[in-house]
């Protein structure tokens, strides 16, 4: 059976990895065969890392199937909530989202 691995070690930066595996291996096995493969992965901890089976978050001791794709993420360093807040405060109101480009004469938010 084969599974696909997908790594981003860095921003813009994704690695992919297709590797054999047995009937009922779970994430954290195979973590630890990826770190065999990839001397990125190799040199951190696996506890920093996320994991998903198809965008959907999965926990360590999940078992894989044949044509799942595992996703090895970073966790993240800011909620994506409050960057966006942030990012719209520094833009101001009237140069961010619907306010950005708006027609001579039309309707505010149009």
């Amino acid at each position: 059976m084969k599974l696909l691995i997908a790594l981003s070690t860095a921003p813009r930066h994704m690695s992919l990895f297709e590797l054999p595996f047995e009937a009922h291996t779970t994430v954290a096995q195979t973590l630890q065969q990826l770190a065999t493969v990839s001397a990125e992965f190799a040199n951190t901890s696996s506890q920093d890392w996320q994991t998903a089976v198809w965008g959907k978050p999965v926990e360590m001791t999940h078992t894989l199937k044949d044509g799942d794709r595992l996703e090895v993420l970073r966790p993240l360093r800011v909620d994506p909530k409050v960057a966006r807040r942030e990012r719209f405060q520094k833009q101001g109101a009237k140069t961010a989202g619907l306010f950005a480009k708006r027609r001579a004469g039309a309707k505010p938010g149009y």
